[in-house]
């Protein structure tokens, strides 16, 4: 009965990991105890460059003050307190970080700032025609044609492999990209499988 008692007091007081897998392999971690659960941030690319509605911790080290939440506006900016706007959109989270430390270094000496993304909420790209599971596809990190499709459930017995289509708009301009499944899946023009950018449509006929 003692060792009973003592292997449930151990469960209550023992940290408990959560490994959630989402769609696209995003891994989140997350931990909690008897004091309540903590959302750590997802593992995004280092060279992911962020958008409008994605989510930022920024703080500065021993200035509870400047630790703040910020979310990117749609015109590509945030704003801080002591610096005001600051643009993020296709920026980096580094790149973000040194602007800071530039900006409060006129306010605080040697200012140690950290800044990590705690959501990822612009990266979307759509699948639509035939495929199992067309839709717009919310990702936490780069993700290329095929790693599209394959979210989407793959393509369905009637699709047009070799007439796939990438649909993307660069400053109101339209590009169309050609994505031939059959070569790619033979070996060939694998440099066909490009990384998608955000918004960008995959369209299977």
């Amino acid at each position: 009965m003692s060792r009973y008692i003592h292997s449930i007091l151990h469960a209550v007081g023992a940290v408990v990991l959560v490994v959630t897998v989402m769609a696209g392999g995003t891994l989140f971690l997350a931990s909690e105890d008897v004091r309540g659960a903590q959302e750590t941030p997802p593992e995004t690319d280092p060279g992911y460059r962020l958008g409008a509605e994605d989510v930022m911790l920024i703080s500065v080290w021993k200035d509870e003050h400047l630790t703040k939440e910020v979310v990117v506006r749609p015109d590509g900016m945030f704003s801080f307190p002591l610096v005001g706007d600051v643009q993020a959109e296709d920026r980096t989270v580094e790149e973000i970080r040194d602007d800071l430390v530039k900006r409060l270094t006129k306010y605080i000496p040697n200012p140690n700032v950290s800044v990590a993304v705690m959501k990822v909420l612009s990266y979307k790209v759509y699948v639509v025609g035939r495929v199992n599971k067309p839709g717009e596809y919310l990702i936490g990190h780069y993700t290329d044609v095929l790693q599209a499709l394959s979210l989407a459930g793959g393509l369905t017995p009637f699709a047009a492999e070799n007439d796939i289509k990438v649909i993307r708009r660069v400053k109101g301009q339209q590009q169309v990209f050609p994505f031939r499944y059959g070569d790619l899946r033979k070996g060939n023009d694998l440099e066909q499988n490009i990384l998608l950018q955000r918004g960008d449509v995959v369209m299977v006929p």
